[in-house]
């Protein structure tokens, strides 16, 4: 770790990218030192494991990338996939990489209207989706230059196969050749809270050397033979992208696992040593454990031995450790309930990484008191996923890790956090305005998140900048830090701390349909849907008990005064979350302003608006 004269912290990398070092390569070379080490396990549909080596593995995408000439995809040529997490999306991604392709991904919860600007905007040719049903949306907003859209359950892979028939390996050679490391590799469009998303165009070179960088800093994960990542989490994502291609770049096995319905079977069956997570499925564990174990006795066991697991991790980051007491109380809980969570998430599990979002300190305290080591990051689809990340041994609950190789960390005067170096994008695709705006001096990305960094250049998240709230009182609010502790109780589905030109802080809730069954049970109350339940007494004591201990970790002026429960729910078909779990706020204030008025007695009137500014700061004269 070195401190630069401009306050910035970077870690010196141990590797260099070359002129012609691109994504496909990880791969090769691991086929030639390790020919016979699995590198994929595919689940089939009737529940046979399938082992793929990793020569086996480089043999389909040549074959595959072998196919794709035989159809026409030229180098340069962006060619959009539509697909959930799956073997197919890997080898589609290797292979159109390996001809000089660019890989456009989409979400399989994208709108028509996104669907069509993602066409449109990257000049996207062709498409590969999964079902027959997302090949007949994109053709009903493909535009004339998308020549073509197959899908695999309509025999994508025996077209692919056909077109193979006359292209030979050095075809493929030839193409690849000819790649150089600062080609875009693939545009990702941002799920941006208003307006079109922007498409973030990465090159070969930010990915492998993001790639380099995890596995310099987590070679004991990544170069382990022993290392099992199942990969749930959309791959649209840059995060599970990048992710998927780090572990093939290493010694590690890859599964995959579709659809989130059979994620619990699919761990039991995979046996994972990692998991990639967002803090929503750490949240949802828990709650799930803290529901299944009712009330009564139960009830009590759980909580006391889950109190023991944070306690224990706090504990333990101090110098001497935890004492004898707190070691054998940890033990009894242990025994009695922390073991059985443990045996969901699969007996090889060691490693939870967990990125999208920040991870609320109780929540991390909790699963490192499991003994499960938590490795967070911090990053954007601009830096190619992780920016930072947590080493081991020295991954602090609260912090998100020291920068990655090879990139260049500090904050700037007002708080907000810049970045620079191998992980970040060249630019949006084909907008230098908006280019500009985030990279105004053309080499530090402007992230839009506060932050602070500590004298060991440990980067902590203390929000996001234009979600900051400013109170009628000229009081600055991070949300994040209230809405983070909120989220972790069983009843909460989502929430919205708001207040912005407002006399204090308030919030929105929506109750959780699934959660909420087992939570009446525990209670002791009849059975009712959410609605109903939203008018139940013993709900609303909960909450506002909850507030209390969030309103704990913030000063008074930052406390949430009010707060009403929605009848609604926010999810990413409907619009109000993005694919990676975040919330789009403007869109729920913007849709729900009426109830956020019913917080204060009325809105905020045209003069007070005028008195505060746009942003709620009181205006010059």
């Amino acid at each position: 770790m070195k401190r630069m004269r401009d306050g910035s912290y970077t870690i010196k990398p141990t590797y260099k990218v070359g002129e012609h070092d691109i994504v496909p390569d990880m791969l090769a070379k691991r086929a030639l030192l390790h020919p016979g080490q699995v590198a994929v396990e595919q689940r089939s549909s009737v529940g046979s494991i399938r082992s793929l080596t990793t020569s086996e593995l480089q043999r389909q995408v040549e074959y595959t990338a072998c196919g794709l000439i035989g159809l026409g995809v030229q180098a340069g040529d962006a060619v959009a996939i539509l697909a959930p997490t799956s073997y197919e999306w890997l080898l589609l991604d290797l292979a159109l990489l390996s001809i000089g392709a660019i890989t456009v991904p989409i979400y399989e919860s994208d709108s028509a209207a996104q669907i069509q600007h993602i066409l449109t905007d990257a000049h996207v040719t062709r498409v590969f989706t999964a079902t027959t049903q997302q090949a007949e949306l994109v053709h009903s907003v493909a535009p004339e230059h998308t020549v073509s859209v197959d899908s695999f359950d309509r025999g994508a892979q025996r077209l692919i196969a056909r077109a193979a028939a006359g292209i030979t390996i050095e075809n493929v050679q030839q193409r690849r050749a000819a790649i150089s490391s600062s080609d875009i590799a693939t545009i990702i469009y941002t799920s941006g809270t208003t307006g079109n998303p922007k498409g973030v165009a990465l090159t070969h070179a930010n990915f492998v050397a993001t790639a380099l960088g995890a596995r310099q800093i987590l070679s004991e994960v990544i170069d382990s033979p022993e290392t099992r990542l199942l990969l749930f989490l959309p791959v649209a994502h840059v995060l599970a992208r990048l992710v998927m291609h780090v572990i093939l770049s290493g010694q590690g096995v890859l599964g995959f696992s579709p659809s989130i319905k059979n994620l619990l079977p699919d761990i039991q069956a995979f046996k994972p040593s990692v998991l990639l997570v967002v803090p929503r499925v750490l949240e949802k564990v828990y709650n799930a454990a803290s529901s299944k174990a009712g009330g009564g006795f139960k009830g009590r066991m759980f909580a006391w031995s889950a109190k023991q697991a944070r306690t224990f991790s706090v504990a333990s980051a101090k110098t001497f450790g935890p004492g004898l007491f707190k070691k054998m109380r940890h033990g009894i809980a242990d025994a009695l309930v922390l073991k059985k969570i443990r045996s969901v998430l699969g007996p090889n599990l060691r490693y939870i990484v967990s990125g999208g979002a920040p991870l609320a300190t109780d929540l991390a305290h909790f699963y490192a008191g499991m003994g499960i080591t938590l490795i967070q990051g911090y990053g954007l689809s601009e830096t190619t996923g992780p920016i930072s990340v947590q080493h081991i041994g020295k991954n602090p609950v609260g912090g998100v890790g020291l920068p990655l190789p090879g990139n260049f960390i500090k904050i700037a005067k007002d708080g907000e956090i810049l970045v620079r170096g191998q992980s970040v994008m060249p630019g949006y695709y084909h907008l230098p305005e908006q280019t500009a705006e985030v990279m105004p001096d053309g080499k530090w990305f402007h992230t839009g998140d506060l932050g602070s960094i500590d004298r060991k250049g440990q980067l902590t998240i203390t929000g996001r900048k234009k979600e900051l709230i400013v109170t009628a009182g000229g009081k600055n609010v991070s949300p994040e830090v209230l809405e983070d502790s909120l989220a972790t109780h069983p009843l909460i589905a989502n929430v919205i701390v708001v207040g912005d030109q407002r006399p204090y802080v308030g919030a929105l809730f929506t109750l959780d349909a699934d959660m909420l069954p087992d939570w009446l049970a525990k209670h002791g109350l009849p059975q009712c849907s959410p609605t109903e339940a939203a008018e139940l007494p013993a709900v609303r004591e909960s909450l506002e008990k909850a507030v209390e201990r969030a309103n704990k970790a913030v000063s008074r002026a930052e406390s949430i005064r009010k707060f009403r429960i929605i009848d609604a729910t926010f999810t990413v078909e409907n619009g109000y979350v993005t694919p990676s779990m975040k919330l789009r706020r403007r869109k729920v204030i913007a849709d729900y302003a009426h109830e956020i008025d019913a917080l204060y007695g009325g809105p905020v009137s045209a003069e007070q608006r005028t008195k505060r500014g746009l942003f709620g700061r009181a205006k010059k004269n």
